[in-house]
Formats: C-alpha cells, structure tokens, sequence
C-alpha cells in the first residue's frame, strides 16, 4: 500500500481541531492509500497542543497512524509546513489548515489525477468551486494569483490555496524557505521552475471572519508580492 500523509500546521485552534482531526479521519480514501496524519502545533499560546495530545491517545481508524509535533517557537505556517514534510513517510503529501475552511470531503477529487499519473502536484481551486468568504479576500487573492502566473508561466486560479497535494519526487526536491504565509508562493514558483506537470481540481470552500480566528492580513499580501518577485528575479 501507498501512505498519504496529510500535514497539518496547527497555530491557536483549538475551537476546531477536535473536528479536523475527525473529518480527515473520516475522509474516504482508495484502498490502496493508507492515512499518516501529522500535526506540527506551532507553538500554541492557547490549550491546541493539550487537544492535539488528547487527540493522540484516542483509537484512530485501522489504517491510519496519527504523528504529533511541537515547535519550541512560534515560526508561523510555512515552518510548520517544513516540519511537516521532513517527518513525512508518505508517498503522497497534502497540505490541511487546522481551522475548518477547507472539507477533507475533497480528498478524493485532489489525489485523482497524481494516483492517475495525471499530475505531480494538485492544487485544490476555491474559485471553480462553492465558496464563502470576504469580497476583499477574493480580489486579494486573484490579485495575487495573476501576478504569479504572469511570473511563473503557470494559468492557475488559486495560488493561495492551503490544498496543495505533492508526490514525493517533488517534496523531496523542494527546499523551502519561506517561514509564513509567503510559503504559498514560494511552492508554486519553484513547482513551475522545475517544470512540474500541475494541475487544478475545484474543491468547496467557507471562508471564516477574524473574529471567528482568521489570521492572514494585508501585511502577508505584501509579502506574497514580494515573494513571488523574488523567486522570479532571482536564481
């Protein structure tokens, strides 16, 4: 059997991540994938590294394994991320938020066109499929996106998507740098410089409001921007 491994960067959530964990363990996959759940808590100021710890000692489902990790410092998303991928034992990885924005419902359609030998990497669209959220977040976003794709070649909707699916070829071959949210940008500007074959799929999407726990800001769309200008202009 194959391992996905499904990376979860947990920062302050814990309002949702009981419910995470029990929705991607809930997630149908193919019979030939078996489930590594990995959960980086990013050091937490509020009780999600108590819940996620909490969460480890229940029975997960037969074919899965449930991994906890715990940084000394808050590095924000995109070092969880690399964490994540270094601990990593799957054939396949996928990138989850800890909030409940993206369905785990969407597994399947993500991991189709790499176990097809469609794709190397999968980004999940909130733009081609059902979404909730903020007009300023949207326009953010397309913003974004079209100034990637005008940098790296590629004609995706989504850059800023969380859904990222990676085979291990192609994690083993990135070396990420990005410590926050300028993560997503770096992914997809050295995806497309390595000529990666990417391919999107519309996934469902609730956008949640920064009093219900959102953290992105304006502050990361400038950095997004220069990012994407820096992984363009330079080598």
């Amino acid at each position: 059997m194959r391992t996905l491994s499904v990376i979860v960067p947990v920062y302050n959530e814990q309002a949702t991540v009981d419910e995470l964990v029990r929705r991607v363990l809930a997630a149908r996959l193919p019979a030939s994938l078996r489930l590594e759940l990995i959960l980086v808590d990013d050091c937490s100021t509020d009780a999600s590294w108590d819940r996620l710890q909490a969460i480890a000692r229940q029975p997960a489902r037969d074919d899965a394994r449930i991994r906890l990790f715990h940084q000394e410092r808050n590095r924000g998303k995109g070092a969880a991320i690399r964490r994540g991928f270094a601990e990593a034992a799957g054939d396949i990885l996928l990138i989850q938020d800890a909030d409940l924005e993206y369905d785990p419902a969407d597994y399947s359609r993500l991991l189709e066109p790499i176990l097809a030998g469609r794709a190397d990497v999968v980004y999940g669209s909130r733009f081609a499929g059902r979404r909730t959220d903020r007009l300023a977040h949207y326009l953010g976003n397309r913003m974004l996106t079209a100034l990637s794709n005008a940098m790296t070649g590629l004609r995706l909707t989504d850059m800023e998507t969380c859904y990222k699916v990676f085979t291990r070829r192609v994690v083993s071959r990135l070396s990420i740098v990005s410590d926050r949210f300028e993560v997503e940008p770096e992914l997809t500007a050295k995806v497309a410089r390595a000529g990666w074959r990417v391919l999107e799929v519309p996934i469902s999407y609730a956008g949640r409001t920064y009093s219900e726990g959102k953290k992105i800001t304006w502050v990361d769309g400038i950095r997004a921007v220069l990012t994407i200008l820096r992984f363009r202009l330079l080598p």
